[in-house]
């Protein structure tokens, strides 16, 4: 006899890729991904991330504040180039599992790349 069955997976550790996956499409992918302007960094896969990690780039591995990508997410709404753009504030939740991911490293899965994918409502831009 099954004492108790549940359907939904655990949830991934704090600070590895799988956590931040989900926020990175929820959030990123409408503008940063496969269909992104010339000018955007792309979020398309992880090989494109893995391009946007370093000293003085968008992602710093073990410094959240000095990366860009953090740096415009935890931005005010009003502030010129804060992400995303469309006037609200990604989660304050959502804005940790980002900085846990970088603090830890900002590790991403080896071998082929994984893509990444947009998903829910299409974000305008201001």
């Amino acid at each position: 006899m099954l004492a108790s069955c549940s359907l939904t997976r655990p949830a991934p550790p704090s600070g590895s890729f799988a956590s931040v996956r989900p926020v990175l499409e929820k959030n990123c992918l409408h503008c940063h991904g496969a269909t992104k302007l010339a000018h955007m960094p792309s979020l398309a896969d992880t090989a494109e991330i893995a391009k946007l990690k370093g000293p003085g780039k968008w992602i710093m591995p073990g410094q959240p504040e000095n990366s860009r990508i953090y740096q415009v997410v935890t931005a005010a709404d009003t502030t010129p180039n804060a992400m995303p753009p469309t006037g609200h504030a990604i989660s304050s939740a959502e804005v940790e599992t980002i900085r846990a991911w970088i603090k830890a490293g900002a590790e991403l899965p080896t071998g082929a790349p994984v893509v990444l994918a947009p998903f829910g409502e299409a974000i305008r831009s201001r």
